[in-house]
């Protein structure tokens, strides 16, 4: 290393070809996890990722890359805003706990004055 600028080459092509190893192993995990593909063409798009690298990676993505992002998503399964989880139902047994919550939500302007009077007389009955 002579100067700054091969330090700052050495460094544009160690993240190059760490951004190169990512993408590699993305095309690895993809081509395992489809099912639709026979174990020869697996076998063939391994060669080829050994032979030529750069130019199969390439290849890949611009073949198979809607399938890939598709295959990925149903890896991970559903997202948090799909899956609906219905907030925990809390008991009153009490009456006056009830109207009482009722008020503090009526306060807040959570509710309307109507739905604090239906509140109430269900509370109440």
């Amino acid at each position: 290393m002579n100067s700054f600028s091969d330090f700052f080459w050495l460094l544009v092509w160690a993240f190059v070809f760490g951004c190169y190893l990512v993408v590699l192993f993305q095309i690895i995990v993809d081509l395992f996890r489809d099912e639709n593909l026979s174990g020869w063409w697996k076998a063939v798009w391994i060669v080829f990722l050994i032979v030529a690298p750069f130019l199969s990676v390439l290849i890949y993505v611009i073949a198979r890359g809607k399938g890939m992002a598709e295959r990925h998503q149903a890896a991970k399964g559903p997202r948090e805003a799909d899956t609906y989880v219905p907030p925990p139902i809390i008991h009153m047994s009490n009456p006056a706990d009830q109207i009482a919550s009722a008020q503090t939500l009526l306060d807040q302007g959570a509710i309307t004055q109507a739905e604090f009077d239906q509140l109430k007389q269900k509370a109440l009955a």
